[in-house]
């Protein structure tokens, strides 16, 4: 399966595996042998359909369904400001809600990202995002997917990412290939 699917994809659990119930955002455990559909793999994680239930596999857990993990991100060495910054911005690209196949980026859900070289090289990624409704119990598991994915960049000492509802998110504030995704352009 490519890093990028829509499709429904059997699988069973290999090993025994900590999930988070979607929208709930509960944190379960789900047997090894149990079967179910992959409905979504994107950004390295994984919705998976079980028992009339949605639950999110992380990548780290990927082999859970016989998968891969996705590959860590890459930055030279010597990279600009700019081209760490464009490594920041993919990394968010990476970061789904596991019920809606369109990243937080292009869902308009990023608001700022502002980044800041410290004295020894390192950086520090501070990033104001939002959620498509302020009671999502995915909130907490998507904030901690931003500064996980973020903090997996080389040269990163911290991310830190604040979830803000001022201004209340709509649908304009999508891209037009998030509009186009969803059938709502």
């Amino acid at each position: 399966m490519s890093r990028y699917s829509q499709t429904s994809e059997p699988i069973r659990f290999e090993r025994d595996c900590e999930v988070v119930m979607v929208p709930s955002g509960d944190v379960v455990n789900l047997p090894a042998g149990q079967v179910g559909y992959i409905t979504q793999a994107l950004g390295g994680s994984f919705t998976v359909f079980v028992e009339g239930n949605l639950f999110r596999v992380k990548n780290q857990d990927a082999d859970a369904l016989g998968k891969e993990p996705m590959p860590l991100p890459e930055v030279p060495e010597n990279a600009s400001d700019e081209e760490f910054e464009k490594a920041v911005w993919s990394q968010l690209r990476t970061c789904f809600d596991p019920e809606i196949p369109v990243n937080i980026v292009d869902l308009g859900l990023v608001y700022t990202c502002d980044i800041t070289r410290q004295d020894d090289g390192q950086r520090k990624v501070a990033v104001q995002m939002t959620l498509t409704a302020p009671g999502c119990g995915m909130g907490d598991i998507l904030v901690t997917d931003v500064r996980d994915k973020i903090e997996l960049l080389p040269k990163v000492a911290e991310a830190d990412v604040e979830l803000v509802f001022d201004p209340p998110w709509n649908q304009s504030m999508m891209s037009d290939v998030a509009k186009l995704e969803t059938g709502m352009l």
